[in-house]
């Protein structure tokens, strides 16, 4: 079992530092609740790192809505305002190429982006986060952004898998249904995660999301889903990584533990267990499960690598942003 974990405060508590310590825990991911300014945001990555060197430290970090820090830092417009611009492929590479350097220069290892759903005009919470409509605009321009992402020498995370944007309800409170023929999502929604994962993405995340078609069960915690169509039809052997487990989606495949196993048993690598110490203890506690052949190395490709992006281009970068309307 392979955890990634959150913090509730500014700094490390003394229970954060033991159970950051615990050896199922492989992974720290950074809330806004967590940011005061970009020096106190690195002194807790300095922190963490000197607790666990090794530990995979992420944030969600797309651009729009979803952007942790927001003070010290370049304001990234949403996607969907980047897809409708001039020059769309250019700026999203842009968007990439910033993120990665201010995340970089603060020792992230990766944001969780981008978003690669489809915009059916539907979905509240996905909305602005998607770029486009059309799957070939999406699969170029979240292609120009995890160019940028490289360049800083950070890894991407495609989301969520295998396509949340067709269905109403937030699975972040409720579990959503998407009940359209399976032809539809396969000429559709899988079509920029089957392109980018032949480009060679590094991660993949799950969606909380049932379709009827397929599994009676959420992709994250189907087999069907990621093993038979990730792993098997689409060719996928890099990090999967679910949805958060504690999300309203997740609650009707029963308590924290359960939650883990059957995550862990459908095939995803990471589980993030955010925003409830409690169900994090109770996971721990009840020990471990083994790891899945090559997962360090799948967990290892995400990690940091040591590039210092051209200063003057990522300057340049941030001028064509500031003149993207959000």
């Amino acid at each position: 079992m392979s955890l990634m974990i959150d913090v509730d405060g500014l700094e490390l508590t003394a229970e954060d530092r033991e159970v950051l310590s615990h050896p199922m825990v492989t992974g720290f991911i950074l809330f806004a609740r967590n940011v005061e300014s970009v020096e106190q945001v690195a002194a807790l990555i300095r922190s963490i790192r000197q607790l666990r060197p090794e530990l995979l430290i992420a944030v969600d970090y797309e651009g729009g809505r979803v952007q942790r820090i927001r003070t010290g830092v370049t304001r990234i417009p949403a996607m969907r305002s980047l897809g409708q611009a001039e020059r769309a492929e250019q700026l999203a590479e842009d968007a990439g190429l910033v993120v990665g350097a201010e995340l970089a220069a603060l020792d992230f290892d990766l944001p969780f982006a981008p978003v690669v759903d489809l915009d059916h005009g539907c979905s509240g919470v996905i909305g602005d986060r998607a770029f486009h409509c059309d799957p070939e605009r999406v699969i170029a321009l979240a292609g120009a952004y995890i160019r940028g992402l490289a360049r800083s020498g950070l890894a991407a995370t495609v989301k969520h898998f295998p396509g949340h944007g067709a269905v109403i309800p937030d699975s972040h409170v409720e579990l959503p249904v998407d009940e359209r023929p399976v032809a539809d999502i396969e000429s559709g929604d899988l079509r920029p995660f089957a392109a980018l994962v032949r480009q060679g993405v590094p991660s993949v995340m799950t969606a909380h999301v049932v379709f009827t078609e397929v599994d009676d069960r959420p992709a994250s915690f189907s087999p069907v889903w990621v093993r038979d169509w990730l792993r098997g039809r689409l060719g996928f052997t890099g990090c999967v990584v679910s949805d958060d487990l504690t999300m309203g989606g997740a609650a009707a495949m029963g308590g924290a533990r359960r939650r883990v196993e059957l995550a862990a048993a459908a095939g995803c690598d990471l589980l993030p267990l955010c925003n409830h110490r409690p169900s994090v203890i109770e996971a721990l506690d009840a020990g471990g499960l083994d790891m899945p052949p090559g997962f360090e190395s799948r967990l290892a490709a995400l990690s940091r690598r040591r590039v210092e992006p051209d200063p003057t281009a990522v300057q340049a970068a941030r001028e064509r942003l500031m003149g993207v309307a959000d």
